[in-house]
């Protein structure tokens, strides 16, 4: 598989705030992040101690238009043979259909890239129709669908093979 281009950054249309991410570091921009993920992942909302734990093991940015929190990232660094690793992009309902989406998982892709990922992976909650769409149109293809025991929701692993780019 070819790498994808990334988008052009929405701040570049007329009237749009320059997206930035930043690294989540203290609790305020911890209690951002979480509230996104929340926000856009109810069944599997966490609380601020689970956040934490997050925070210790994944890299967790967030992402703004202007000021405003627009949406968040999580990336799991590669393990195994493969170097797998995991890449969330996840955008407020309110902010999506902007290209917010693209920047937040670009960024998210580079930096899985910088960390030596081979294979990158992503997880979507299934009633999620726009973020499945989002990932489909990026070149993730399906691999599995499950229930985690004792839930209802359905979740769906999604895969992505990482070439190395010619830059």
């Amino acid at each position: 598989m070819t790498d994808l281009p990334h988008p052009p950054d929405p701040s570049d249309l007329p009237g749009v705030p320059a997206l930035r991410t930043a690294p989540v570091e203290g609790d305020a921009m911890l209690e951002q992040w979480r509230l996104v993920h929340n926000a856009v992942v109810p069944p599997a909302a966490m609380s601020p101690a689970q956040a934490r734990v997050r925070r210790e093991r994944y890299l967790l940015d967030n992402a703004y238009a202007g000021d405003v929190l627009v949406g968040c990232s999580t990336v799991r660094p590669p393990v195994g043979e493969e170097r797998v690793a995991t890449v969330i992009a996840r955008v407020l309902p309110e902010f999506r259909r902007r290209g917010f989406g693209s920047v937040i998982y670009g960024n998210a892709l580079d930096r899985a890239r910088s960390l030596g990922a081979g294979v990158v992976e992503t997880c979507v909650l299934a009633a999620n129709e726009d973020g499945l769409r989002f990932a489909l149109r990026r070149g993730f293809a399906e691999v599995e669908r499950y229930v985690l025991d004792g839930e209802r929701d359905e979740w769906v692993d999604l895969r992505l093979l990482v070439t190395e780019r010619g830059d």
